[in-house]
C-alpha cells in the first residue's frame, strides 16, 4: 500500500493565486493524498476561495488561525496532517503532476530531504539555478526550496519550523533535518513552479542579513563548527577561511543552553531555556578586544568564577564561552540557572505597599553585610542586581563581573556600596540598621554617611528620593 503524502498550504492574502496552486496539486498523478490549506488570518478572499475549492474536491481541507506567521502556519498544518511524508506548497506556486510520484519512489533509509529543479514564473521567468547540495555550502547558503518533501516523524525530531520571524525559516529548518543525519536529493526534473512578484518576502528579506546569520548560529551552533569549523559569519563565502584565526575556548556544557527566547536585550543580550540564562556580552570595541582577550579575564569568565565563590549567594553558574579571533576578544557568554529570586530592589523603590517591604529592606542589610564579612564588594550594587524571593527570606546578587575580593574592607568602602540603592530615607534607615547591628557599628551614625554619600548620578539628576 502506498505511503499517504500530505500536502500543506500556508496562505496569507493569495485570493488570485491559491486555486491556481490548489489545481496543481489536485491532479498530481500521485495518490493517496491529502491537501491541507491553512488560512494565516487572511483580510481578502483567501478564505472563501479555498473553502470554495475544498467543497469540491474531497482530498483538500481548509484550516484558519489568527495571523501568525508562515512558520505557525506549516507547523499548524502538519500537526493535523496524518501523511508519513510532508510537502510544503505556497499559496502563490505550483506544482508538476509527476513531482510527488517521484518524490516518494526516490525516499530511501538514508534520504532525509527530496526535492526537484525549478522555475521562477510571473514578474521573472527561467530556471530557478540552485547551487549544488553539499552538506558544507548548506552551513553558509541555502540551496533547497521550500517546496521540497520529508518526513512527519523527521518534522517532530527537528522540533518544526521555527516560529521566531528569522526569514530564512526553511533554510533553518533544513539545517535542523541534516542534523538527525542523512542526505538530501534532488531530482532531474522540474517539479516547482515558483512565483515571483514585484515585491516579495524573500527580497524584503535581504535586508535582515545580520539578523538571519546571528539567528543560524545561536540555532545551529554544532552543525556550524562540524563544516565551517566556527559560526557563519556575515560575509557567509569567508566564513571558513576566518575561522581559521579564530578560538574557542568553554567551559561547561554551554552548547546545550545558546539558543533560547530572548528575555532582555540592550547592550548585553539575556535568553532562557529550560531554567538556564544565558547572558552575551555586548562585544567589545578593539582596544578593550585587545584587553580582555590578552590581559584580563573577559566578563563572562569573571562572572562563571566569582559565582562559584559566591556560591549561594548568587544563582548557580552552569557554564561559560569566549571566543576570540587573532587573540582579541570578539564574544563571550555566561550561564546561571534561573533565581527562585524573581523581584528586584527596584520593585521597593517608591512601592510602600509591597508586602514584607520593612522584612524584606532588613534581610538586604544583612545580606550586604554578609558580603562584606566575606570581602566581597560588589562595584555595581545597584537596585536591578539585587534580587529577593516573596517575603524577602532569600536574597542573591547578580551582575558579578565587577566584583572584587578584599580581605578587609574600610568602613568607607562598605559604605559607599549602599550609594547607587535610591530608595527613600525611611527605607534607607531600616535596611542600615540592620547591616550595621550585624557589623556591631553605629546605625545612626552609618545612615549619615550613606545619605550623605548617595550616587553622584542621582545627585545631579535630581532623584534621591530623600
Amino acid at each position: 500500500m502506498k505511503p499517504l503524502v500530505s500536502v500543506i498550504v500556508p496562505m496569507y492574502n493569495a485570493a488570485p493565486f491559491v486555486g491556481e496552486a490548489l489545481e496543481s496539486i489536485v491532479a498530481s498523478t500521485y495518490r493517496p493524498i491529502e491537501v491541507i490549506v491553512v488560512d494565516d488570518g487572511s483580510t481578502d478572499d483567501s478564505l472563501r476561495v479555498a473553502q470554495a475549492f475544498a467543497r469540491s474536491h474531497q482530498e483538500v481541507q481548509v484550516l484558519s488561525q489568527p495571523n501568525g506567521g508562515v512558520s505557525a502556519a506549516r507547523n499548524h498544518a502538519i500537526s493535523q496532517a496524518k501523511g508519513e511524508y510532508i510537502l510544503p506548497v505556497d499559496a502563490d506556486d505550483r506544482i508538476s503532476s509527476t513531482y510527488i510520484e517521484r518524490a516518494v519512489e526516490a525516499f530511501g533509509d538514508n534520504v532525509r530531504i527530496i526535492g526537484c529543479r525549478a522555475e521562477y514564473f510571473g514578474a521573472k521567468q527561467g530556471e530557478w539555478r540552485l547551487p549544488e547540495y553539499t552538506p558544507e555550502l548548506l552551513a553558509r547558503k541555502n540551496m533547497i526550496h521550500v517546496s521540497s518533501m520529508f518526513r512527519k516523524a523527521d518534522w517532530l525530531r527537528a522540533g518544526g519550523f521555527c516560529e521566531q520571524d528569522i526569514y530564512r525559516e526553511d533554510w533553518d529548518f533544513w539545517l535542523s533535518l541534516m542534523e538527525l543525519g542523512g542526505t538530501y536529493v534532488r531530482l532531474s526534473e522540474t517539479g516547482l513552479y515558483y512565483r515571483v512578484q514585484a515585491v516579495s518576502r524573500r527580497s524584503t528579506a535581504k535586508s535582515q542579513k545580520r539578523a538571519i546569520v546571528d539567528a543560524i548560529n545561536r540555532r545551529h551552533p554544532a552543525y556550524m563548527q562540524h563544516y565551517l569549523n566556527g559560526p557563519l559569519h556575515y560575509h557567509r563565502s569567508w566564513s571558513k577561511w576566518l575561522n581559521r584565526f579564530r578560538s574557542v575556548k568553554q567551559v561547561g556544557d554551554f552548547d546545550r543552553w545558546y539558543d533560547g527566547n530572548v528575555i532582555f536585550s540592550r547592550r548585553n543580550t539575556l535568553r532562557l531555556t529550560d531554567g538556564v540564562v544565558v547572558k552575551q556580552f555586548a562585544t567589545p570595541n578593539l582596544l578593550r578586544g585587545l584587553w580582555y582577550g590578552l590581559i584580563r579575564k573577559s566578563k563572562a569568565r569573571r562572572s562563571y568564577e566569582y559565582a562559584r565563590r559566591l556560591q549561594e549567594l548568587t544563582p548557580s553558574p552552569v557554564a561559560y564561552r569566549e571566543v576570540r579571533v587573532c587573540g582579541i576578544l570578539r564574544e563571550s557568554w555566561y550561564a546561571c540557572h534561573l533565581s527562585d529570586c524573581r523581584h528586584t530592589f527596584n520593585e521597593l523603590i517608591g512601592n510602600f505597599e509591597f508586602p514584607h517591604r520593612r522584612d524584606i529592606l532588613e534581610n538586604i542589610g544583612r545580606f550586604t553585610a554578609t558580603l562584606h564579612q566575606r570581602g566581597i564588594l560588589h562595584q555595581d550594587y545597584s537596585g536591578g542586581n539585587i534580587l529577593f524571593n516573596d517575603d524577602g527570606s532569600r536574597i542573591e546578587v547578580i551582575d558579578l563581573n565587577r566584583i572584587r575580593f578584599i580581605k578587609q574592607l574600610n568602613r568607607q568602602q562598605r559604605l559607599l556600596n549602599f550609594e547607587r540603592l535610591n530608595i527613600d530615607r525611611e527605607a534607607l534607615q531600616t535596611m542600615i540598621t540592620a547591616y550595621a547591628k550585624q557589623m556591631a557599628e553605629d546605625a545612626e551614625s552609618d545612615t549619615e554617611f550613606v545619605i550623605a554619600h548617595r550616587w553622584h548620578k542621582h545627585i545631579k539628576q535630581g532623584i534621591t528620593n530623600l
